[in-house]
């Protein structure tokens, strides 16, 4: 397996990808969910059923139009909208209980108020989870493949597969949000920090046979070490992301719906893991020391 006389088109298709992203994450597609943002959340339950499309319908043209719905199955709604107070709860549920036959029928089986302050604590110490993480990641790597030469090349490989991931899950999601009004919440970021943890993972089991292969070949030319580590390593990792892949996709197919933007990441993350750790992270190594060599 020679990846690396193809080490350019991996690169040119991920930069188009990483590019289209980036264009939907400045046009506004990472929405920022209640998490964030703060608001108040109803969740109510229908004497009859209606599907989350006639309630959005019911809602156009009033103040809680952009209030975000979502069916929970058997009658019972979730109900997203900005902070409301007593009055506005009742106008809300008012309007709602007009899709049922008989008046004041609906039931309320929670209410919650979210502080814009706790949602500003969230995104910060997401933010500070993040970078502590690849701080950690990158200064044990750095130590892990101290006996081989320039052991901060497989720190700095394994740092921009990650940050190539995580724009590309950012990205594919805000187009999403563009299309599909997902929004990132917590459960985004539990999601993200599951990405980055696997990323990481995917790439030291290919770089730790890299690693090794080094030690053994030492004759031989980074990239023919880096096309036989690959080719060790492949099956393995392949088949190990098949596995996970299908557990995932059938909770996304018959999980709830509160569950599938949290299956979806950890889907496009997988993918993604697999795909850098073959021919990102490597490629990068290979790239480095021709480039290098080429200076000398």
């Amino acid at each position: 397996m020679n990846l690396s006389k193809n080490r350019k088109l991996f690169f040119i298709f991920s930069s188009i990808i990483i590019i289209v992203g980036i264009i939907f994450i400045i046009m506004g597609g990472l929405k920022p969910g209640i998490d964030f943002t703060g608001g108040s959340t109803l969740t109510v339950k229908l004497p009859t059923h209606n599907s989350s499309e006639e309630m959005r319908n019911i809602l156009v043209g009033t103040e809680f139009e952009s209030s975000i719905i979502q069916n929970f199955g058997d009658n019972t709604f979730f109900v997203r909208t900005f902070d409301i107070n007593d009055s506005q709860k009742a106008d809300l549920l008012n309007k709602l209980d007009s899709l049922t036959i008989a008046k004041n029928d609906i039931e309320v089986l929670s209410f919650d108020m979210i502080s814009p302050l706790i949602a500003k604590e969230t995104v910060i110490n997401s933010f500070w989870a993040v970078l502590a993480a690849t701080f950690g990641i990158f200064i044990y790597i750095w130590w892990a493949f101290r006996n081989v030469p320039n052991p901060i090349r497989y720190s700095v490989a394994s740092i921009i597969a990650l940050l190539h991931d995580s724009v590309l899950v950012l990205g594919i999601f805000a187009i999403l949000g563009i299309f599909l009004d997902y929004e990132v919440n917590t459960m985004f970021i539990i999601a993200f920090l599951t990405v980055v943890g696997y990323s990481v993972n995917d790439s030291i089991v290919v770089l730790d046979r890299l690693r090794s292969n080094i030690i053994d070949y030492s004759g031989m030319r980074l990239s023919q070490v880096v096309n036989l580590s690959v080719s060790q390593t492949f099956g393995r990792s392949l088949n190990t992301s098949i596995t996970l892949l299908v557990t995932l996709l059938a909770m996304y197919l018959f999980g709830g719906d509160t569950l599938k933007p949290f299956i979806l990441v950890l889907i496009i993350g997988l993918i993604s893991g697999t795909y850098s750790s073959l021919t990102i992270a490597t490629q990068i190594l290979v790239y480095w020391d021709e480039r290098k060599s080429k200076i000398i």
